[in-house]
């Protein structure tokens, strides 16, 4: 990060840092066997085009992959966390700390910290 620029915030991965995108991906990251289609449009409350917009980015990022198959004879989507997603993901959220931190000191506080880690989960 440039000195000249310290609230610029480079270790903010964009694939990540789009309000669909994270919760796709937060939701993504406690389930390692992955999430149907229509579980992952419930949780992310988003509709069937804004969803495979959102996941064909990630998925072109290589962070999500996509399997097509069949219930039964039902016909479903499979998404789930790549390797490399997991990872990167893991390092946006240490970027996101840095930023409450960088935000923490700005302010003279502990507050803004300490609102962040007193959240309901």
């Amino acid at each position: 990060m440039d000195r000249n620029t310290p609230f610029a915030f480079d270790g903010l991965d964009r694939v990540f840092h789009e309000r669909a995108r994270l919760g796709i991906v937060t939701s993504l990251a406690g389930q390692p066997e992955g999430l149907s289609f229509s579980s992952l449009k419930s949780l992310c409350g988003l509709t069937d085009g804004n969803l495979n917009r959102h996941l064909a980015v990630l998925e072109e990022a290589g962070h999500v992959e996509i399997e097509k198959g069949y219930d039964g004879k039902r016909p479903q989507t499979r998404c789930r966390l790549t390797g490399r997603g997991r990872a990167a993901f893991a390092a946006y959220l240490e970027a996101l700390e840095g930023v409450l931190q960088k935000a923490n000191q700005a302010a003279g506080s502990e507050t803004v910290m300490r609102s962040w880690k007193e959240r309901p989960a």
